[in-house]
């Protein structure tokens, strides 16, 4: 099995993909059939959506956590301290790599490994 979608969705795609885009992904901005127009990235085999929220939705779901293994993690972490990301913790060694966690600009916990 594999993931092949993940759907954030989201207030403003347009800063929330601009976000996405210090960790290297590069973002597509389109539509198809009847959906809004919003942002499409490819992660290996995994396409991540950022649309719009739906009409039922007052606020983005914060409850959603992603993981990133990244090149050039030193440059990254880096740069977002330099933007004004906030972060939980300091990089560290885990059981499941180098690691440290950060917040988008929805407040949903982001996980950045070092590749």
């Amino acid at each position: 099995m594999d993931i092949k979608l993940i759907v954030v969705r989201t207030q403003d795609i347009k800063i929330l993909a601009d976000f996405y885009s210090n960790f290297g992904l590069t973002f597509d901005y389109h539509k198809h059939g009847n959906s809004p127009f919003h942002y499409s990235a490819t992660i290996g085999q995994t396409v991540l959506e950022i649309y719009p929220l739906t009409k039922s939705q007052d606020s983005p779901d914060k409850n959603l956590r992603l993981g990133f293994s990244i090149d050039n993690f030193e440059n990254v972490i880096s740069k977002l301290k330099n933007i004004g990301v906030n972060f939980s913790s300091d990089p560290v060694q885990t059981d499941f790599g180098y690691m440290t966690v950060i917040e988008d600009p929805d407040g949903r916990k982001i996980e950045l490994y070092k590749k």
